[in-house]
């Protein structure tokens, strides 16, 4: 069983942010697939499905991106979950908007919410896909840049980012994170 987690941060005025496109990706899955991701336990919004032959979990933390771990560690505590069968997305200043970088394990490069994710699991060998968001032009604007709006050429630009992320999920469950890593890198 995989347990697919966006990271994001749960209210409205973070909906549509470049800081939320793990859960844009969770939600792009869940729109192709028929999915309502509307379980609330664990301190998550989530769903069990099957994708490509695979049960999957598809989860979206409540508990705030800098938090993250805290949901991520109880569903994979509660379903018996192997590190290795969990994969978080999230947003990444440091890949250019419209493509994404997937990788078997590695450190938080500065994200908060993979840093949660890693110090509630305990490990780095943590699959993920990173959707790229682009760098701001200044290095002030940093938050505003992660959490404010986005023209509709860079909507347009991040939503292929999303497309390729979603794909990206369904070629790990079809035929497993190094096909994926040969298709998308």
């Amino acid at each position: 069983m995989y347990i697919i987690v966006g990271l994001g941060n749960p209210e409205e005025e973070y909906s549509g942010t470049r800081h939320n496109m793990g859960f844009d990706v969770i939600n792009a899955i869940a729109e192709k697939h028929k999915i309502q991701v509307n379980k609330n336990k664990f301190n998550s919004l989530y769903a069990k499905s099957n994708i490509e032959g695979q049960e999957v979990i598809l989860v979206k933390p409540q508990t705030y991106m800098n938090l993250s771990g805290i949901s991520v560690r109880e569903i994979a505590h509660f379903y018996k979950t192997k590190k290795k069968e969990i994969i978080i997305i999230y947003d990444d200043m440091d890949i250019k908007q419209g493509t994404i970088k997937i990788r078997k394990q590695g450190s938080s490069g500065g994200h908060n919410g993979v840093k949660s994710v890693i110090e509630n699991l305990g490990t780095e060998e943590i699959q993920r896909i990173r959707v790229g968001i682009g760098k701001e032009e200044r290095k002030e604007d940093k938050i505003k840049y992660v959490l404010g709006h986005i023209s509709k050429e860079d909507r347009r630009i991040l939503d292929e980012g999303i497309i390729k992320a979603r794909d990206a999920i369904e070629e790990i469950l079809r035929n497993g994170i190094d096909k994926a890593m040969n298709k998308y890198n």
